[in-house]
């Protein structure tokens, strides 16, 4: 991708994919589902969910599966409420360098 993603986008991104699922999703198909979306590294991902929980975001729980634990992220109100005002941001946002981009700009 010629494109840098920031943290914000990175946020934004990492709570709509936690977000699809009400029960949470664990770390390694975060991954997967953002690297779908741009390319980072998992390396790059785990402070992005630490960052998220920290902010109260996210939710942290283990379960059980395949005889080890597993770690789930769940998305909280409050990371709801950030990610809605993510969604009403970008909106704003990509349309201006849409246009921009399609030599649509009006002084």
């Amino acid at each position: 991708m010629a494109f840098n993603v920031g943290s914000s986008l990175l946020d934004a991104i990492v709570l709509a994919v936690v977000s699809q699922d009400e029960a949470g999703t664990y770390g390694y198909k975060i991954t997967q589902d953002v690297q779908d979306v741009v390319g980072i590294s998992e390396s790059t991902l785990y402070p992005v969910l630490r960052r998220l929980k920290k902010d109260e975001y996210l939710d942290v729980y283990d379960q059980q599966f395949g005889g080890r634990n597993r770690r789930y992220y769940r998305i909280t109100e409050k990371g709801e409420a950030q990610l809605n005002l993510y969604q009403v941001e970008w909106k704003l946002f990509s349309a201006k360098i849409t246009k921009c981009l399609r030599g649509e700009m009006s002084r």
